[in-house]
């Protein structure tokens, strides 16, 4: 995968952002649209060696679509500044999320503003045993390579049906539960790139799989 080609391309769509300019470089993107899925499905044959409950997803499967939904967002620009893509992608799960783009680089995964029904899942999850969660959060690897959770909306009370002195209000209410490891465009050129992904991966796995059982049981 030719990333430099990548990010060439999407400097020219920025300044560029109509259907003309796309329609005349359809045969650019396609290519290198094509590489990236086959990047993606190297990718994903590694990483489904990490663990037994890994959900292959070929690379077709897992990008995303370069168009904006113009639909719910119609101040947005035709087209995104980035390639985006999900990995270990099984139905109603916590994916693993790559972004290659201009303005962030991106590896991050976890729940962002779910609906209803699995906030909800999650929030029994951390009532039942939020120790769990907070000991995944409170690793010092973890929290060096992420931070911590995703800075999102909170509630500025308790959630409904849990009490404000519970031992786990803080994370009770979070409306997002994800997190994101930045990268540089230098990261996305070296050649380890995808040794840091796998890197990334694991050290994020244990967070996924939490959120993934809260909604499942």
């Amino acid at each position: 995968m030719n990333f430099n080609d990548l990010f060439h391309f999407l400097e020219e769509l920025q300044q560029n952002n109509n259907k003309e300019w796309m329609d005349a470089n359809r045969k650019w993107y396609k290519s290198l649209r094509n590489d990236f899925i086959a990047w993606l499905d190297d990718l994903d044959m590694t990483m489904a060696q990490l663990h037994d409950d890994y959900y292959p997803t070929p690379g077709k499967k897992g990008i995303n679509r370069i168009n904006n939904n113009l639909m719910f967002h119609p101040n947005k620009p035709i087209y995104k500044d980035h390639f985006g893509a999900g990995l270990d992608k099984a139905p109603n799960s916590a994916d693993f999320y790559i972004e290659i783009g201009l303005k962030h680089c991106l590896l991050a995964g976890g729940r962002w503003r779910p609906d209803s029904k699995t906030l909800r899942s999650i929030r029994d999850a951390i009532d039942y045993n939020g120790e769990e969660l907070q000991k995944i959060l409170d690793k010092p690897s973890f929290k060096k390579m992420f931070g911590g959770l995703y800075k999102d909306e909170k509630l500025v009370s308790s959630p409904k049906g849990f009490s404000n002195d519970h031992p786990h209000i803080e994370l009770l209410r979070n409306k997002t539960f994800a997190v994101e490891y930045g990268l540089t465009k230098k990261d996305v050129l070296s050649n380890d790139f995808k040794e840091k992904i796998v890197e990334v991966y694991k050290e994020m796995l244990p967070f996924r799989q939490y959120l993934n059982q809260a909604v499942t049981v």
